[in-house]
């Protein structure tokens, strides 16, 4: 049997890494433990009741106006005695947060394995986004396993001097997540609002993006909105003060708009799915959106996801308010630039990737995804 420690700590990785908990939960050479941290705590704890995952420990580091500093130290104060206590043959973490970068750390300094779920996204400035690059290119420097999403992940991690041997390309677990998610009678008051109507589904929050870039990302939105009555626009808003206040500012009138609270996985995954358009600043959504079909606007300066821009699923437009503007408008009135996306193919899984993860960890072997 092999014991194996799970550790997340915000809503994007609870996502992501349920489907994989429940995975390796039910084959019996596995001890499998869960870990949260709590780094983010109401919306972490939404996705864990919808995957009916229950933690057997909770760090719950989770406080007010906490900085990156406040994060960092008390995740590695707590996660130690853990580490220690378990003694776990593998840690596996996801993707790019302060929890993935310090729990890998602590497991550096204790020589436990990490397996990196996720491995290999790359924009290749420290700076952007901030400070997910950082820690995903340092966790690659720890971790022994390298689960890549898809084959360009795979090239980034051989460039950077990984050894082949440790790179396993398994697609990417938020396809696994949907398979769970998204139903046929799905209902919402939020969509009966929006009718027959065209739905324009926006998430923002990035931390580089607070202030004037996010102002011009509001008013862009809010132009396009005023222009085409045929449309409504839902934003479920993060719980970042500034990100309100943002919002308040340039959206806050508009009838067109229904800025709500932050919503279930389960929720958002069925508005993505019923989607005409997505703008976004966020990872996960430029993968979840192909699936179903519905072009992304990714409000940022880079992405750590270019196969989605290759592919033609995603296009980069920044925080420009003109670009926003104008792409955001050409293809609420293209018919055939919009058909370009929406008919694009999802270079970003299958839904098997958890099944591959586990197979490389109980067997040492797996039959790798082909995008």
């Amino acid at each position: 049997m092999k014991k194996i420690l799970i550790v997340f700590g915000t809503r994007p990785e609870a996502i992501k890494m349920c489907p994989l908990v429940k995975e390796l939960k039910s084959r019996p050479y596995f001890q499998t433990l869960v870990c949260v941290t709590g780094q983010h705590r109401e919306m972490l704890d939404q996705v864990l009741n919808v995957f009916d995952v229950s933690p057997d420990y909770d760090l719950n580091i989770m406080k007010k106006n906490q900085t990156l500093f406040d994060i960092t130290m008390s995740i590695l104060d707590k996660i130690k005695a853990l580490l220690m206590k378990e003694s776990p043959d593998i840690v596996l973490v996801h993707g790019d947060t302060s929890t993935t970068f310090v729990t890998a750390l602590a497991c550096y300094y204790l020589q436990i394995p990490v397996g990196h779920v996720e491995a290999g996204l790359r924009t290749y400035n420290i700076y952007s986004p901030y400070p997910e690059e950082f820690n995903r290119q340092a966790v690659g420097i720890i971790s022994q396993y390298n689960f890549a999403p898809t084959p360009l992940s795979k090239s980034n991690l051989i460039r950077e001097g990984k050894k082949e041997s440790s790179i396993y390309v398994t697609g990417n677990t938020v396809i696994d997540a949907m398979k769970h998610t998204v139903r046929d009678d799905y209902t919402h008051p939020e969509l009966e609002w929006v009718g027959e109507d065209k739905l324009i589904f926006i998430t923002a929050h990035r931390r580089e993006n607070l202030g004037d870039p996010m102002h011009h990302m509001f008013r862009a939105i809010r132009r396009v909105l005023d222009e085409h009555p045929n449309c409504k626009a839902i934003y479920p808003i993060h719980m970042n003060p500034a990100v309100r206040e943002a919002a308040e500012a340039e959206l806050g009138n508009c009838e067109q708009i229904h800025i709500i609270e932050p919503i279930e996985v389960f929720d958002c995954h069925n508005f993505e799915s019923r989607s005409f358009l997505c703008l976004t600043d966020s990872g996960g959504i430029q993968e979840e959106c192909p699936s179903y079909g519905v072009p992304v606007l990714v409000m940022r300066d880079t992405t750590e996801r270019p196969e989605g821009i290759e592919a033609g699923t995603l296009k980069l437009v920044g925080t420009d308010e003109e670009k926003i503007y104008d792409t955001f408008k050409l293809l609420l009135e293209n018919k055939e630039e919009y058909d370009k996306m929406s008919k694009a193919c999802n270079p970003y899984g299958d839904g098997n990737a958890c099944k591959r993860i586990a197979d490389v960890l109980e067997f040492g072997k797996y039959e790798p995804w082909n995008a």
